[in-house]
């Protein structure tokens, strides 16, 4: 059991089989919305392992609550077999990515 663990911890998700498991989830659960305003998840990628970390690329992380952050771990979890791993995710706005590049 443990070397399935320490195998599992070290899995890699390619970003388009993450991104089609992403979007099953929002098909059968849709993300949560506040003041008429949704949350739009753009698309996922694995950006490190040990544990598996995944970052959210989202119109608004505010909007971003924990318990949908949770669907969706409990979702990669049970999609590619990830028991007794922890599963890291990490929720960015798009435009977010263009403000580190240019500094900001």
């Amino acid at each position: 059991m443990i070397n399935e663990v320490a195998e599992k911890n070290a899995f890699r998700i390619s970003t388009s089989v993450l991104n089609q498991v992403i979007n099953e989830a929002i098909a059968i659960v849709q993300p949560p919305s506040d003041k008429g305003r949704r949350l739009k998840i753009y698309y996922g990628t694995q950006v490190s392992t040990k544990p598996p970390t995944f970052i959210i690329f989202v119109n608004d992380k505010k909007l971003f609550h924990f318990s949908y952050e949770r669907y969706l771990v409990n979702q990669i979890r049970k999609e590619f077999n990830l028991v007794g791993t922890p599963i890291k995710i990490i929720a960015r706005e798009k435009n977010e990515k263009e403000a580190k590049k240019e500094g900001y």
